[in-house]
C-alpha cells in the first residue's frame, strides 16, 4: 500500500520510541523508509555590532548541525537494517519544521508521513503536539499518527 514513508525525528527519547514504531510500521507495508531531521536556520546575532570570533560561522554551523543530524538518524537506519528495509536519511533547515516535513514528502515521493504524537491533552497537546497538528493540516498526504502512552525513561 505504502511505498516509501518519512519518519521524522528530533533526537529525543520520545522521538526515537516513535522511530522505531515507524520503522515496524513500514516493515509491515514492505516500505522504504526515509529518515528527516530538520534542524533550526542558522540565526546571525542582530544584538551586536560586531560577531564574536567565538560564534561558529554558518559553515561551521550547518556542519556542526549535520553531523547531529546523522546520529539522530542512525538509530532509525539501524532498525531498519535489522528488518532489511532500505533506509535513506536527510538533514533540512528550516525554522518551521512542520512545513519542512510536508515540503521534504512531497519533493521526494511519499506517501506517508510517520509522526509521534505525546499522548497528552490540553495544554500539554497545544504546547507538545504543534508540529504534528500543523503537519496534519499543511499536507494532502495519509499521516499517521503514533500515540505514545508511556514516556521513555530517562
Amino acid at each position: 500500500m505504502y511505498k516509501k514513508i518519512l519518519i521524522a525525528t528530533d533526537g529525543s527519547a520520545v522521538s526515537n520510541m516513535t522511530a522505531c514504531a515507524g520503522v515496524a510500521f513500514a516493515e509491515q507495508m514492505h516500505a522504504d523508509i526515509l529518515a528527516l531531521y530538520v534542524a533550526p536556520e542558522y540565526q546571525y546575532p542582530v544584538y551586536i555590532e560586531i560577531i564574536p570570533p567565538s560564534y561558529p560561522s554558518e559553515e561551521e554551523y550547518r556542519a556542526a548541525m549535520s553531523k547531529a543530524g546523522a546520529e539522530h538518524l542512525q538509530p532509525i537506519h539501524d532498525a531498519a537494517a535489522k528488518r532489511g528495509l532500505k533506509s535513506a536519511g536527510l538533514t533540512a533547515f528550516s525554522d518551521s519544521a512542520a512545513l519542512k516535513i510536508v515540503d521534504v514528502a512531497k519533493q521526494c515521493d511519499c506517501d506517508l508521513i510517520f509522526m509521534g504524537s505525546h499522548g497528552r491533552s490540553g495544554w500539554g497537546q497545544l504546547l507538545l503536539g504543534s508540529v504534528t497538528n500543523k503537519v496534519l493540516s499543511h499536507t494532502t498526504l495519509p499521516v499517521l499518527v503514533h500515540r505514545l502512552i508511556k514516556e521513555p525513561s530517562t
